[in-house]
């Protein structure tokens, strides 16, 4: 297929390049001149605006940061959005963490333009990008998904329709807001069982097969020099970012307070990850939130 991928940073440009791998025709586009060149580097063309990347293709994807620039991107910010230089039948997959009102509204303006667009976010980090093991959370109609699920195929591993446009950001705000909560609570009990004097190894692997067994202490462990190739290890680099998460925990609270849901935890672990990020830690990976925890038992 001939594809346009928007956004190519520590998610979007693996991706993009885990589709090119698998032969598709792929256009990229950044407003990095550092994310295009690394990725120019790895063999994918790079086109010099959106317009230019989104010509005659019948795929776009947009991996964007927030709510506000998908809205600019599509539907336009005083002047024409992208919707408007797509034909008729092209297929839009947004894997933005963005609100689900968001993803609504764009796909309601797509409809009469007949695009299809499915929101179609992830999760799994970086490592997940990379080897291509994310799981997709898809909102839309079950034909555009169908007709989207080979490509997401080659970008993860477990493809779910959530159901119809808004129901991917909705289940993936979910799932963030409990892995917000988990690292926290894991975070705590490493920190204790270490002011404790216990071998952070030997008590994260007690608990990854115990009762308290979790995706962070099974895959993103938040103790230097527990477990390789991930973040904590590397000084915080990469990974998924503070400001990230307290993003997504935002969204999450703005959904609780919309349907009138009571998400107590999920509050105090925005209110712990922004306090996090106003000490100087919102570029490190949120793991990091050990970090204070740690320091307070020396």
């Amino acid at each position: 297929m001939k594809i346009a991928f928007l956004g190519l940073g520590n998610m979007g440009g693996p991706m993009a390049l885990n589709l090119h791998r698998a032969g598709h025709d792929l256009t990229g586009y950044d407003l990095s001149p550092v994310a295009c060149k690394r990725l120019a580097a790895e063999g994918l063309r790079i086109a010099a605006s959106t317009l230019e990347a989104v010509a005659g293709a019948e795929v776009v994807i947009s991996m964007l940061p927030a709510s506000q620039h998908v809205e600019d991107l599509y539907l336009g910010n005083g002047g024409p959005g992208l919707l408007e230089s797509l034909s008729a039948g092209t297929l839009v997959i947004d894997s933005s963490t963005i609100a689900s009102a968001t993803s609504i509204k764009v796909a309601k303006a797509a409809a009469p333009r007949k695009i299809a667009i499915i929101d179609a976010p992830v999760s799994g980090g970086t490592g997940g990008a990379v080897a291509g093991t994310l799981t997709f959370m898809v909102g839309g109609a079950q034909a555009d998904f169908e007709r989207a699920r080979p490509l997401l195929e080659k970008m993860g591993a477990n493809i779910f329709h959530a159901g119809p446009a808004g129901a991917g950001q909705a289940a993936n705000i979910c799932n963030n807001m409990l892995l917000g909560v988990l690292m926290i609570g894991t975070s705590e009990a490493l920190a204790l069982g270490v002011a404790n004097g216990l071998d952070p190894k030997v008590l994260s692997e007690i608990m990854r097969r115990s009762s308290g067994g979790n995706w962070a202490l099974e895959k993103y462990n938040p103790l230097p020099g527990v477990m390789d190739k991930v973040p904590s290890s590397n000084g915080y680099a990469g990974g998924f970012g503070t400001d990230l998460m307290l993003k997504d925990l935002g969204l999450a609270q703005e959904n609780a307070i919309a349907t009138r849901t009571p998400t107590l935890l999920g509050g105090l672990a925005r209110n712990v990850f922004a306090a996090h990020s106003l000490a100087g830690n919102g570029a490190l990976d949120f793991s990091s939130v050990i970090q204070p925890l740690l320091r307070a038992k020396k």
